[in-house]
């Protein structure tokens, strides 16, 4: 990891986090670590990639959430030390299939 910059977009806002991140993804080769909670609203997305690729995807990124939102920080760090990934967001457990696939399922049976 300690070649590749890290990018942090904070939001107040699920909603502006999400469009920000939109933006981010779409607008440079960067890769998704991962969200986190805060605590009174605010949430951060963490983006990794090049240097260059990290602070365009920010600003990006930081333009849109503005549009719906409010940022309350953005901030890339070029050369992050190898112990930081301990910090980053843990994987989420992935969603429960819809009802409607579950109640197929039990149907086939």
């Amino acid at each position: 990891m300690a070649s590749e910059a890290l990018g942090l977009l904070e939001c107040k806002g699920l909603v502006s986090l999400i469009e920000g991140t939109d933006a981010m993804l779409k607008s440079a080769n960067v890769e998704m670590i991962g969200w986190d909670k805060a605590g009174s609203g605010m949430v951060t997305a963490f983006v990794k990639g090049d240097v260059a690729a990290v602070k365009a995807a920010l600003d990006a990124g930081a333009e849109a959430a503005g549009r719906v939102g409010t940022v309350i920080a953005v901030h890339v760090i070029a050369r992050p030390h190898d112990e930081l990934p301990g910090m980053y967001p843990k994987a989420k457990k992935p969603a429960a299939a819809p009802i409607a696939g579950r109640l197929a399922e039990v149907a086939k049976k």
